[in-house]
């Protein structure tokens, strides 16, 4: 194996270590103050939010109880939280970053927090999503035209303007 493979492998390790938690690539990636502090904040928003507590509802069906049992002022918090450590984790880990890899993390975070904006309320055919599923299916959105907007970003850059 090359030694850049290697690095990029390292990217991913760590951004694959923080989506499991908040914090996890910043200890990896010796970054300990910054490491502890995410963990904390996630630990505090996720508790305050009840966010296991609705992930475990929802998996269950019982959508109606977790939009009951969302605290949504601590709850706005996390997405942000978790797709800025994620970011923050890949790029100061070893190997190549790549220009405007932020955008499609600040998408998917806006996006996701639009989701669970509109989870007490937004029903597709006539089934309330709630605030675990909503969002998650808001994500792969925010991450598309993250996407998209990077690459025009990137052609902008290609062809100097």
């Amino acid at each position: 194996m090359n030694k850049k493979s290697g690095k990029n492998r390292d990217k991913l390790e760590k951004l694959l270590w923080s989506i499991a938690l908040p914090g996890f690539g910043q200890l990896l990636n010796e970054r300990y103050l910054k490491g502890f502090i995410l963990v904390f904040l996630e630990i505090i928003i996720n508790v305050l939010g009840n966010f296991n507590e609705l992930i475990i509802l929802s998996f269950h069906g019982d959508i109606q109880e977790a939009v009951q049992r969302t605290n949504y002022q601590w709850l706005m918090f996390y997405p942000c939280l978790y797709f800025f450590a994620m970011w923050d984790a890949y790029r100061e880990a070893e190997g190549e970053s790549k220009p405007y890899a932020f955008v499609p993390f600040v998408f998917a975070a806006y996006f996701v927090t639009v989701g669970l904006i509109f989870s007490p309320n937004f029903t597709i055919f006539g089934y309330l999503i709630g605030p675990v599923w909503l969002p998650i299916i808001a994500l792969p959105i925010g991450l598309t035209i993250g996407g998209w907007i990077r690459w025009l970003l990137l052609s902008r850059m290609d062809n100097g303007t």
